[in-house]
């Protein structure tokens, strides 16, 4: 099996594994009922044979009492046929995975580790939104640029209580994507908790083909000179190509300085996030990687600078996250960038993609993300040098005062929080 996809810095959905059940299952034929009744006493009593109790399951984990739970299951449940043997091994390892705690290490089905692909790909269908799970709650990291989630008002930090008037407490993440999902066309209706508000706020979505541009790019023209505007939504494939493309255009305009917006990106790959850093960054480090064990794993630009001295904003929010925020991190650490908006979603972990058998994968945290001064993503976010807001109406209203903040900074070097 392959070892890595590829290091992710993302957010989304929910081991034994195949071979370890396989393995188990031999054992079992091999030592036949003497070692299932042993193991059933043991689940059941918490002592073992020879008396001693089973209390610190740290040291006296025995995998052989889910071989024989599921033994009982296939010889006495009434309703045989709802023993499916393969969901109910891809919800013993989901669970397994689940009681971890941790949001970004998750168990994806095939079915689900497909989607997860065509996401990077920026191809789905549904509602256009990466969600995450915090404390049991489902939260809304960020909302696809010009996506149906965007188009109805959603919003990073929104909690989604309900899914078609269902409670979603309790639920794992994978199986409120998979209600939210559907085909194009048809809808969906959500309840939501938003911060300030005194009652939920009851939204229904039609659902659409989501196709998610990775850049889009214009020169904006204002009475004191031109400023490139680059707006990347993911770190998806090919997205720094585009990225870089965008960039050489620039180069047959007069533009005085440069715009780079990174708001409601959920992040992507990390060798994007490092490529693009090294396009305004002479030298240095971009970010290091904290394991478990060690010493941090720095990695530096890649000497493929493209546009080493023009002055530059970075726009974040809420929903900036993951590789945006090591982007951000970097050229704020190395004052190369001013940083304008709110302070960033703080998804500071690292995320190693496992294949598996039958099409499945497994994301598991491996470590954790740290600015070229420092600092831990995950616990401080990106606190921008210039804090402005934009608010439910600017947007309904089509204002962008984080933009007009950027580009007043950047022609006049004005702080303009100062003359609000």
């Amino acid at each position: 099996m392959s070892r890595i996809l590829r290091i992710f810095t993302i957010t989304f959905l929910p081991l034994l594994t195949l071979v370890l059940g396989w393995q188990i299952g031999v054992a079992m034929e091999q030592q036949g009922v003497r070692e299932l009744e042993e193991n059933l006493r043991i689940l059941y009593t918490g002592q073992s044979g020879s008396g001693i109790l089973m209390d610190d399951p740290e040291k006296n984990v025995n995998p052989a009492i889910m071989w024989g739970v599921w033994r009982l299951l296939q010889k006495n449940y009434i309703t045989p046929e709802r023993l499916k043997t393969q969901e109910m091994l891809y919800g013993a390892v989901g669970g397994l995975v689940a009681a971890l705690g941790d949001p970004y290490t998750v168990f994806m089905t095939p079915s689900e580790n497909e989607d997860f692909h065509e996401s990077l790909e920026g191809k789905l269908e549904g509602i256009g939104a990466e969600l995450t799970l915090r404390e049991g709650d489902v939260i809304v990291v960020a909302p696809l640029k010009g996506s149906p989630a965007s188009e109805a008002g959603l919003q990073p930090e929104d909690i989604i209580v309900k899914v078609n008037d269902k409670e979603v407490e309790g639920q794992t993440l994978a199986k409120v994507v998979e209600q939210i999902r559907g085909p194009k066309g048809t809808s969906v209706h959500l309840s939501i908790l938003r911060s300030g508000e005194d009652e939920l706020l009851e939204v229904d979505i039609v659902r659409d083909e989501i196709t998610v541009p990775s850049v889009e790019f214009e020169v904006k023209k204002t009475a004191t000179g031109s400023v490139g505007y680059i707006a990347l939504n993911q770190f998806g494939d090919g997205s720094i190509g585009e990225v870089r493309r965008a960039l050489e255009s620039f180069k047959q305009e007069d533009i005085a300085a440069l715009v780079f917006d990174v708001r409601y990106n959920g992040g992507g790959y990390l060798e994007g996030a490092v490529e693009l850093s090294s396009f305004f960054l002479k030298d240095g480090k971009v970010v290091s990687v904290q394991r478990r064990s060690g010493e941090p794993v720095h990695h530096y630009v890649s000497g493929h600078v493209l546009v080493p001295d023009l002055p530059i904003a970075v726009l974040i929010n809420e929903g900036s996250a993951s590789a945006s925020e090591i982007f951000a991190g970097a050229l704020q650490d190395h004052e190369r960038a001013t940083i304008v908006g709110k302070k960033s979603f703080g998804k500071g972990t690292v995320q190693e993609v496992f294949d598996l058998p039958g099409g499945s994968s497994i994301r598991i945290t491996t470590a954790k993300w740290l600015t070229p001064n420092g600092r831990d993503l995950g616990s401080e976010g990106i606190i921008p040098d210039i804090d402005i807001d934009r608010t439910r109406e600017d947007r309904e209203k089509k204002r962008d005062p984080q933009l007009d903040a950027a580009l007043e900074w950047l022609l006049d070097g004005e702080d303009v929080t100062k003359k609000m």
